[in-house]
């Protein structure tokens, strides 16, 4: 029998909570690290990576809800497919950055935006026809992980707080502070970086379910 949108709903919520909690954790642990000056080597201030941060964890958390699928009965109906799509994500996004600077898209700070949301959102989307379950679970993963996320950018913005979540480029025009939002922590949070999020996790998630997959069949105990 196939599964309702309630319970499925419900089983995504069960298997994204976890993961959802530690997320959350790390943001905390982030947000205070920085408002407290700790060590720049772990708690970078600026834009960029920094050692303490939710960007490592898609990986990480795809690679858990692609191999609690597969367990539950949720498998992809092709492994082969499911990492091919993934993969293919991925080149969309890579081929969209030589693109960009083809078209000279980052000369407008707005367009580069649009830009970058654009094709991400499409990377992001190309995956789904590979193991939708799993992009249903990664795409609930990543509203939780990253709503939380720009929440506190709204105040970091309001109270200047000198963090990175109220860091911006060089090039940011003159923007009051909804606009500001908007365009530098609304919609890259709940749009650039849940596709990331997506993009991530499918790929480790599809290799790691896949090699399982091949395992269990070198053992004979693959259904």
């Amino acid at each position: 029998m196939p599964d309702t949108a309630s319970g499925t709903g419900s089983k995504i919520t069960r298997l994204i909570l976890l993961p959802s909690l530690i997320t959350l954790a790390v943001t905390i642990v982030r947000l205070v690290g920085e408002l407290q000056n700790w060590s720049p080597r772990w708690f970078n201030r600026e834009m960029g990576p920094s050692i303490v941060a939710i960007l490592w964890l898609p990986p990480i958390f795809g690679i858990y809800f692609a191999l609690k699928l597969a367990n539950a009965g949720y498998p992809p109906k092709s492994y082969l497919r499911a990492i091919s799509y993934a993969a293919l994500g991925v080149v969309i996004l890579i081929a969209s950055f030589y693109a960009g600077d083809a078209l000279n898209v980052r000369q407008s700070f707005y367009v580069r935006l649009v830009y970058a949301w654009t094709f991400f959102a499409v990377a992001a989307l190309v995956t789904l026809r590979g193991w939708p379950k799993l992009f249903e679970s990664l795409l609930a993963y990543g509203y939780a992980a990253r709503i939380p996320v720009a929440i506190i950018i709204f105040f970091a913005y309001r109270g200047n707080w000198g963090t990175h979540y109220d860091a911006a480029p060089p090039d940011v025009p003159v923007l009051g502070l909804v606009a500001k939002y908007v365009w530098l922590g609304f919609f890259p949070q709940l749009l650039l970086w849940v596709a990331f999020t997506i993009l991530a996790g499918m790929l480790s998630g599809t290799i790691a379910a896949g090699i399982a997959f091949l395992v269990r069949i070198e053992r004979g105990t693959a259904s």
